[in-house]
């Protein structure tokens, strides 16, 4: 009979537990990311090439694309370890690396690294199921899951830039670019800019360019500092806006594709350019109209997606230390030169980054501390401004580029209204810290 009752209270507590709102959006947002991804594994396949989940199943044993984002995924991971725990899994990660190494340096195959982080990441989910139980299986798994999303979403990513190439025969490059004369051909100007520093201009914007991801990793850790300790994660930090910019950006790719004027106005175009004419010669002022491109390169501009994701590192590093708010700020002004300077994007694709992260941000605090009218208000016009330049673009861009004084001024300030509302919205929704008590005069002694 106790056993009865036993069982009776534990199914009642488990029924109860799983319609807490919380534990029911968590379930099917993990439903919807598992069809999500096999849905783009069938798409990448439909096109003769492996899908996300196969290409990170063979990182298990083959060379990695990216070893630096392995060890950032593992180090999320890792937060949620005790710093003894984290020593042994940092050393079992490179101990299997290095052997990796030796068998393909013995068999002279492909070089690479970060399939030891990979193991561990995958080691700790066994880990989790067979040896955890409660609260500490649900935190350590929670750390897995936030590895393996980095990874996930950067696989993701790639099937998504596939489908763009071969699902969107024609590009709107001449649009923008036509749209882009109001701000003053900003990709033409910095591209020069970039040439002029020579090569170590060109590798240090490189390497911005390529280790975004890295960077971010560094803030949220700093963000993460204290959930070994305190056993929670905070309700909300980086890695969530940058995987929700990686999730909606794609999207837009496809109702807006462009390939930017490296390719469009540049040698790197080969025949289906208009002109070799990037970066000294900006395009002249004409009608634009769709043009047709290859089925290799990505529509991946509108919006400029790396600098969505270098000012959400911007924002987010502004409450750390000085060091950390110095490195966001430098990340962001050189990925801004990167993405202009090699002519992987237009001006305009700039001002729709910003505004376009700057509008998840706001939604992603919105939900996190409860919607109110002020939440609502900066999202809904955030949302507009982004939809109007999207709009102004596509469909007026020749006036833009016959009145440069109005609608240059116009486009900043559109950006600069999403910012200052954004800052004046979220202000008030930090926490306030109490002043310290003052000590109380005391009489003098006689």
């Amino acid at each position: 009979m106790a056993s009865r009752v036993f069982s009776r209270i534990k199914c009642g507590i488990t029924s109860s537990a799983w319609r807490r709102p919380r534990v029911v959006l968590w379930a099917v947002v993990s439903v919807v990311a598992l069809g999500f991804l096999i849905a783009l594994e069938i798409a990448a396949r439909h096109y003769g090439l492996p899908g996300p989940i196969t290409n990170q199943a063979k990182e298990v044993v083959v060379a990695p694309k990216s070893g630096p984002l392995l060890y950032a995924s593992m180090a999320l991971m890792m937060v949620v370890l005790t710093w003894r725990q984290r020593m042994i899994a940092a050393g079992v990660a490179v101990g299997i690396d290095v052997v990796f190494l030796l068998v393909r340096w013995a068999a002279d195959a492909k070089m690479g690294f970060g399939n030891g982080a990979l193991w561990v990441v995958l080691g700790y989910a066994v880990i989790a199921v067979t040896r955890r139980t409660g609260r500490e299986r649900v935190l350590l798994l929670k750390g897995v899951g936030l590895g393996l999303l980095l990874v996930a979403g950067r696989k993701t990513g790639d099937t998504w830039l596939l489908i763009t190439s071969k699902t969107r025969p024609t590009v709107l490059d001449q649009y923008v670019a036509t749209a882009d004369h109001a701000l003053g051909n900003p990709s033409w100007v910095a591209g020069r800019i970039v040439r002029a520093t020579g090569t170590i201009g060109d590798h240090v914007l490189d390497y911005v360019y390529i280790q975004l991801a890295v960077a971010a990793v560094v803030v949220a850790l700093y963000q993460l500092r204290n959930v070994a300790v305190e056993r929670r994660f905070p309700r909300h930090h980086l890695v969530r806006t940058f995987l929700v910019i990686g999730l909606l950006g794609p999207g837009i790719y496809m109702l807006f594709p462009v390939v930017g004027p490296i390719f469009a106005y540049g040698a790197d175009g080969g025949h289906w350019a208009v002109a070799h004419q990037w970066p000294h010669t900006p395009p002249v002022m004409a009608t634009p109209h769709h043009m047709p491109f290859d089925e290799i390169t990505p529509r991946n501009c509108m919006p400029s997606l790396h600098t969505a994701w270098a000012t959400a590192i911007f924002i987010h590093s502004r409450k750390g230390p000085r060091l950390l708010r110095f490195a966001g700020t430098f990340w962001l002004i050189a990925t801004l030169g990167a993405t202009l300077g090699f002519g992987y994007h237009y001006g305009t694709d700039i001002i729709a980054g910003v505004v376009f992260t700057l509008t998840i941000e706001a939604a992603l605090r919105s939900l996190e501390r409860g919607w109110d009218r002020s939440g609502i208000q900066l999202v809904a016009y955030g949302t507009t401004v982004f939809a109007a330049l999207l709009v102004s673009y596509r469909y007026l861009p020749a006036e833009m580029a016959g009145h440069p004084s109005v609608f240059g001024p116009l486009l900043v300030l559109a950006m600069v209204s999403v910012i200052y509302g954004y800052v004046r919205t979220t202000r008030p929704w930090e926490p306030r810290i109490a002043p310290a008590p003052q000590a109380e005069p005391q009489p003098e002694l006689v």
